[in-house]
């Protein structure tokens, strides 16, 4: 019974493990989009067996990085960029929810201490000149911002439904910073976003949950226009973005 357990656990650690190889390989352009993945070759490459290969596969399909072929196997998810910005408005629709919950359960003080520290380290790094931000520091304390947020209904189920939706190549608050980081108009955007982040915070501690749900589907939608902004203006840009050379180049247009 022993070995049974230990040998379920290093299967699950193996599958793991290959989840976040494979992930990897399928954002950075390792496998190209339409690309099908052969069961023996990975496994040889991971150098797992099959069965929790397997494993692996199927949560890469679940999170809606592969597509089931027809005739057995996966192959890598080509999107589009109207995917992209869909990832994007939905996020922004569950960290509302999350937001409209907090506000109306009423969060425990600890966490509220968290994220009054978060915003006001933001405060200090955003400053009065975006020619000045620390982006880099900017960019730490935003996610801790976005991770205390989801902290705060204390929801199972948003959180892991935030979890899933933030592992598509493009949802993640953070995914669309470090392009950015040069050019003056997103500079300016910092400040817009470090409004909403002191806004729904405040909305948050009032308990005004219809107030907290927007300000975060604005925030998202801000995240939207920014990545708009940057297909608009210098698309070479976009290949610099984890998971954006699964994005179909005409649908760009």
């Amino acid at each position: 019974m022993g070995v049974r357990v230990q040998s379920d656990r290093q299967g699950k650690t193996q599958a793991q493990r290959a989840v976040l190889e494979l992930r990897h390989m399928v954002l950075a352009g390792e496998i190209a989009a339409g690309g099908r993945l052969f069961e023996v070759e990975l496994s040889e490459h991971l150098g797992i067996s099959r069965t929790p290969l397997r494993e692996a596969l199927g949560m890469l399909e679940y999170e809606g990085l592969l597509l089931r072929r027809s005739g057995g196997g996966y192959e890598v998810r080509e999107f589009t960029f109207d995917d992209v910005t869909d990832a994007i408005e939905l996020r922004g629709i569950i960290e509302g929810m999350i937001a409209r919950v907090a506000a109306e359960r009423g969060v425990a003080p600890a966490k509220l201490d968290i994220m009054r520290e978060t915003v006001a380290a933001l405060d200090t790094v955003v400053g009065t000149d975006a020619n000045e931000v620390n982006f880099a520091r900017y960019s730490e304390l935003n996610t801790q911002f976005h991770l205390a947020l989801a902290d705060m209904a204390q929801s199972s189920v948003l959180r892991r439904e935030l979890e899933h939706v933030k592992r598509l190549p493009f949802a993640a608050p953070g995914d669309f910073l470090n392009i950015q980081s040069q050019d003056p108009r997103f500079l300016r955007s910092l400040f817009i976003s470090q409004a909403q982040h002191r806004a729904v915070l405040e909305a948050i501690e009032l308990g005004e949950g219809a107030r907290a749900e927007a300000i975060m589907r604005e925030h998202a939608r801000g995240a939207r226009d920014n990545l708009e902004h940057v297909v608009r203006t210098d698309r070479s840009q976009l290949r610099n973005i984890p998971g954006l050379t699964l994005v179909d180049d005409k649908s760009l247009l």
